[in-house]
């Protein structure tokens, strides 16, 4: 484990270091319950391996951010009605605290729009 990921506490998460909620798998991401839900189903997809954020996964493993969108639409539609938001925060401004790419899985409520 290198440095960066020796403190990464999704890393850890996915290491089995750390206990989650875990709602779904696949053999490259896992699915966990938020800590802090903003929904009904507030749900982290990440994968296994680090990736800083969306943009650094897509250029070194667009096949990873594919996997990550499909368990994604499995966790919708097991814990919800399949109608979900899928939001990837890229920076701290942008609300990015654990810099392992992650996305929020949003649903179980009519969703408004407050980008900002």
């Amino acid at each position: 484990m290198s440095a960066e990921t020796e403190d990464c506490l999704f890393c850890k998460i996915v290491a089995g270091q750390l206990p989650a909620d875990v709602v779904a798998t696949s053999e490259r991401s896992i699915a966990f319950r938020d800590i802090d839900p903003q929904a009904p189903v507030h749900c982290l997809v990440v994968p296994r391996e680090h990736h800083g954020d969306v943009a650094v996964l897509a250029a070194a493993d667009p096949a990873l951010l594919a996997d990550m969108v499909a368990l994604a639409d499995e966790v919708a539609g097991d814990l919800a009605d399949g109608q979900y938001r899928l939001i990837f925060n890229s920076g701290p401004r942008a609300g990015q605290s654990v810099f392992h790419v992650h996305g929020h899985v949003i649903s179980g409520k009519q969703l408004g729009w407050t980008p900002a």
